[in-house]
């Protein structure tokens, strides 16, 4: 009876300890089960967002950790994420950007495919609510020159006027003493592959003059006019009477038009080969690094004379929002948190106009009121106009082919200014009729 009893007290006891065993270990795991379901629960709570990844080539690895990291703990319920390439997949589904960045040579092909959400919050009276990209970083083009290939030839100011521009490249091209010898007067960059091109290149002198195809946006578009009939003769002129980069063709029996790339062109003025180029005002820091300070200067495309005030398009880098993005009020969220830094942005790219938003200069234009070429070039922005161009516009790309062949036409096979007006316009005039609303 002894011996049972024992046997009972000893296996209560065993089982108590047991007992006390799965207790105490119940309460060493409780959190971090808990923990772990929490995770759980707050990353079914998460909503991610995708970036393109063209957000790092613009402002870099850097900028953009830090500016995430930043947005992720103002939003404990979002994240951002960079989507790395074209081919990532989650599940059995290629993953797209929920948030785009580009440029203006990507912005007409994405709204002709209408890939951009319309962004209300961003829009103006004039845009009536319907803009579908933020415009985050803006820059000009203007005309770029050589101070000592200009002051070999004999000038010690660049060109004012059309007339001096064309005596100016032709006595650089000719000469072949000293400096100027192989430098060539101008570049003409008419590149079909690169979009921006056709702007800066052709479009840029119109504005120049004072013209404008699209007054007060009206379409269709209208250049058979006498005024640009004037601008394509001067164009004719430079290419024709043997000014531009030996690397293009300049004699017109050849049959080829201009084409430089814009790589070449600025590689060529920063080797001191070339005088006189269009540009953007983005390549000032790179060809300052190249060229170093009080090489090169920038002014005014030299306009025709007329009585039109100096007109400028404002190239740049934009941002959207995907429309197929799953949650596009947190992609806004992050999009205007983004777009809140763009004097940021503009500082760090040294860009002019830089942030045009709101056109008021502030302190992040610090490098503008303090570099001489920068202030040149702001004092230029701020008496010109703003041009639109085809950029966003329904049909852009189809103006723009149909302008490029006809320029190419132009150049090639020897047509007169006014027959190329003729045929630009009666393609744009059908391009207009197919984008009409039907009845």
């Amino acid at each position: 009876m002894y011996s049972e009893n024992g046997k009972k007290s000893i296996y209560l006891r065993n089982r108590t300890d047991i007992i006390i065993l799965i207790f105490v270990f119940i309460l060493i795991i409780s959190p971090v089960i808990f923990n772990a379901v929490s995770r759980l629960n707050a990353k079914s709570r998460h909503k991610d967002i995708y970036l393109s990844a063209r957000c790092e080539e613009f402002f870099g690895v850097k900028t953009m950790e830090t500016l995430i990291q930043d947005f992720e703990r103002q939003n404990p319920g979002l994240r951002i994420k960079l989507l790395n390439l074209p081919g990532d997949r989650i599940g059995e589904k290629s993953r797209e950007p929920d948030i785009l960045f580009f440029d203006e040579s990507e912005f007409n092909a994405l709204a002709a495919e209408d890939v951009l959400l319309p962004l209300g919050s961003f829009s103006g009276e004039e845009s009536g609510g319907q803009n579908t990209a933020v415009p985050l970083v803006s820059f000009m083009d203007l005309l770029f020159y050589n101070i000592d290939l200009l002051l070999a030839a004999g000038f010690d100011r660049p060109p004012k006027t059309r007339e001096e521009f064309l005596a100016y490249a032709k006595t650089i091209t000719a000469d072949e003493n000293g400096i100027l010898a192989g430098a060539a007067g101008f570049a003409m960059a008419l590149d079909p592959d690169n979009k921006q091109s056709l702007s800066r290149e052709i479009f840029s002198w119109i504005w120049a003059g004072g013209g404008d195809f699209l007054s007060n946006g009206d379409f269709p578009p209208v250049i058979n006019t006498k005024q640009m009939v004037n601008d394509f003769t001067f164009l004719g002129r430079l290419y024709r009477e043997g000014v531009l980069s030996p690397e293009e063709s300049s004699v017109p029996q050849d049959g080829d038009m201009p084409s430089m790339t814009e790589e070449q062109a600025l590689d060529g003025f920063a080797r001191g080969k070339i005088a006189m180029l269009i540009a953007s005002t983005s390549a000032i820091p790179a060809l300052r690094e190249i060229m170093g300070d009080g090489a090169f200067g920038v002014t005014t495309i030299p306009g025709a004379g007329t009585a039109g005030k100096y007109g400028v398009s404002l190239t740049g880098i934009f941002a959207g929002i995907n429309k197929d993005c799953v949650f596009p009020d947190a992609a806004q969220a992050f999009l205007e948190f983004f777009a809140a830094k763009s004097p940021l942005f503009c500082a760090q790219l040294k860009a002019v106009p830089g942030y045009i938003t709101e056109l008021l200069p502030g302190d992040n234009k610090n490098y503008i009121k303090e570099d001489p070429l920068y202030a040149k070039a702001w004092d230029i922005f701020e008496s010109s106009v703003i041009v639109r161009g085809f950029l966003g516009v329904p049909g852009a790309q189809e103006y723009e082919n149909a302008a490029f062949q006809e320029i190419q036409f132009f150049f090639e096979r020897n047509r007169t200014a006014q027959e190329v007006v003729t045929d630009i316009q009666k393609r744009w005039d059908e391009i207009s009729a197919s984008f009409a609303p039907k009845d």
